[in-house]
């Protein structure tokens, strides 16, 4: 059954690990947060030694080389969310309260599994308030070369169409759609992995890239093959990763989007830019909420988002 409310978690939930590209151990707990509180980091072990609470928002976003950055580096950032963002919006989670003690999330075996069986563990509850939706009016692009990042309106849900494509044999082309909804998400997404190629360590590792990365956590691509012994986990595993990062970036609207994201040879970058893309003019969306008991009926509210809510249905 779909919700029309805001939901939370009923406990707080513990994840540690290593950070992917620091190669530091980090630890974070997920806390329940009332209605209307929206996705927020606490972030201590700050530089200047002082918390700081980090909204989840595309307007904070610092960094998108290889990695999802939001806060300013130099008094508190919080590294490497598009993972937990992605598990928190597949999930249908609009409230949370994320602690952090350093500056990047832990990267886990490199999908949004454990961060989904962590959530399952103590499970969500609903919030005393209705949700609401940011919904595609008019479609909006950006281009950059080759790749391009697109929404566009459609009649209701949330639609993702990506398509991938590395010189790299062992990628190559592929392109996945699917309508977005926390069964779709858990059957389709949750479990793939992060990737990167074998030839790119060296030049990641002297830029201070993946210095925790492992086969425990990454997909290695070699020149023949995938050098992890047990494989992928799907055979088109790279590009429902990439699904992944689009869905952990695209909750950084601060609402669930009602439309279409189209994207080619995309990353943070472009879903991050299309975002603002559609940010840039009132006129290209308006924010919705279900009117009584009932989903199919949307009223428009007002325009600001301030700590609005985002989900997923539930």
């Amino acid at each position: 059954m779909r919700s029309n409310n805001q939901t939370t978690l009923k406990a707080a939930a513990t994840l540690s690990g290593v950070g992917v590209h620091s190669g530091n151990p980090a630890a974070i707990t997920l806390r329940p947060a009332p209605a209307n509180h929206g996705i927020a980091f606490h972030r201590t072990g700050t530089p200047l030694g002082n918390d700081r609470i980090i909204k989840a928002h595309h307007a904070l976003v610092s960094a998108t080389e290889l990695c999802t950055v939001i806060g300013d580096v130099e008094t508190g950032a919080v590294a490497t969310i598009e993972h937990l963002m992605s598990a928190l919006f597949g999930l249908g989670i609009d409230n949370a309260l994320v602690e952090i003690d350093g500056p990047e999330l832990p990267i886990l075996d490199g999908s949004a599994k454990l961060f989904v069986e962590a959530i399952d563990r103590v499970g969500l509850t609903t919030c005393g308030a209705p949700r609401r939706w940011l919904k595609v009016l008019r479609p909006v692009r950006i281009e950059v070369g080759r790749a391009f990042a697109e929404l566009r309106p459609i009649d209701r849900g949330f639609r993702l169409d990506v398509e991938i494509d590395f010189d790299n044999p062992v990628i190559g082309r592929s392109r996945k759609a699917m309508d977005l909804s926390p069964a779709s998400y858990r059957r389709e997404v949750a479990d793939a992995r992060t990737f990167g190629m074998m030839k790119d360590v060296e030049r990641y590792w002297k830029a201070g890239f993946a210095l925790g990365a492992s086969l425990e956590n990454t997909v290695a691509v070699g020149e023949n093959g995938v050098v992890n012994p047990e494989g992928l986990r799907f055979p088109d595993e790279f590009v429902r990763h990439k699904i992944l990062d689009a869905v952990g970036d695209l909750a950084l609207a601060g609402l669930p989007i009602q439309g279409a994201y189209r994207s080619y040879c995309g990353g943070h970058r472009m879903n991050v830019g299309v975002l603002s893309a559609l940010f840039s003019d009132r006129a290209n969306y308006a924010i919705v909420e279900a009117a009584g008991s009932r989903q199919g009926t949307l009223v428009e509210l007002g325009t600001s988002l301030g700590l609005a809510a985002f989900a997923a249905d539930v």
